[in-house]
């Protein structure tokens, strides 16, 4: 099974009990509208479970927010055990950064689902942006791993360029709501990575 981004942000995949529904039409709408700008009304209505419901499994929005959150690092960790399968990690690099081409037309429209959340609670100090950041920072760690394993030095701040480089192509292809924007600049990491894995 392939975990790319669609599946992290695809309400469908999680239609079991009401909890995970409102989990993942919380996902969906966080993405697509903001936080500011969903209800858990909206949320109830998208995961077909009646809005007095709702406050059986979350007592307020920031709990979902957060259930939110928890379930991105476990799509993540998924994601990143599906890539671990690759036998290189060059491969597994280009595998990571071709999840953001995949879902180029969303990330066109709404921006990377890890970045627009991390941005949007940025602004607040309840610890919900620090959480928010988690996602992000399981990819970093593991993508400073896979350069390690090439052998090369100061990976940690190439692991860094290289989740700036998927982050910059999704706030410019969504600023300029053109997906090619997306595809183009992973078509330009896989060329970087490549060249990381070449040189002795």
């Amino acid at each position: 099974m392939r975990y790319g981004l669609s599946e992290m942000t695809d309400s469908t995949t999680s239609r079991g009990g009401k909890r995970e529904r409102l989990v993942a039409s919380a996902g969906e709408l966080l993405h697509r509208q903001g936080v500011g700008a969903t209800s858990l009304a909206d949320i109830a209505h998208a995961a077909d479970v009646p809005v007095g419901n709702v406050y059986y499994y979350f007592k307020t929005k920031d709990e979902l927010v957060q259930a939110v959150i928890v379930a991105q690092v476990r799509q993540v960790e998924a994601m990143l055990t599906t890539l671990d399968a690759l036998p290189r990690p060059a491969e597994r690099l280009k595998a990571l950064v071709q999840r953001w081409e995949e879902m180029s037309d969303i990330v066109a429209r709404y921006g990377c689902p890890f970045g627009t959340l991390a941005s949007e609670l940025d602004r607040r100090d309840d610890g919900l942006d620090i959480e928010a950041a988690e996602p992000i920072r399981r990819i970093l760690e593991w993508t400073e791993e896979q350069i390690r394993r090439l052998r090369r030095r100061g990976a940690r701040e190439l692991a860094t360029i290289l989740f700036a480089g998927v982050q910059g192509g999704a706030l410019l292809a969504n600023a300029l709501r053109d997906p090619k924007v997306m595809s183009g600049q992973v078509r330009h990491l896989e060329l970087w990575i490549d060249s990381l894995a070449s040189k002795p």
